[in-house]
């Protein structure tokens, strides 16, 4: 199989970063690089969401407790908006 040269250009602490990971994972920088264009292929995508979409600390935190407050029984429950109110009225 013949090989081709490819030029990257990367903001220099992102590649050191990088490469010290796929050093402890055993791979260089072209391996990874490798790996990750034939998963894309074997895949035909991008093998991982790439989404602005992430909720910051305080989203996921509102998240958690709104899922502890569903799975919790004592946590009252209103039919209406107007049952809430008289709720909070008393």
């Amino acid at each position: 199989m013949s090989t081709k040269t490819v030029t990257l250009r990367m903001d220099a602490q992102l590649k050191e970063t990088s490469e010290k990971l796929f050093a402890e994972l055993g791979l260089n920088m072209t391996t990874a690089i490798t790996a990750f264009v034939k998963q894309s292929i074997r895949e035909q995508r991008i093998p991982f969401d790439i989404t602005l979409n992430v909720p910051n600390m305080a989203t996921l935190a509102a998240i958690i407790e709104s899922e502890r407050l569903l799975d919790d029984p004592e946590t009252k429950r209103f039919s209406t908006v107007e049952d809430l109110f008289e709720d909070l009225d008393n």
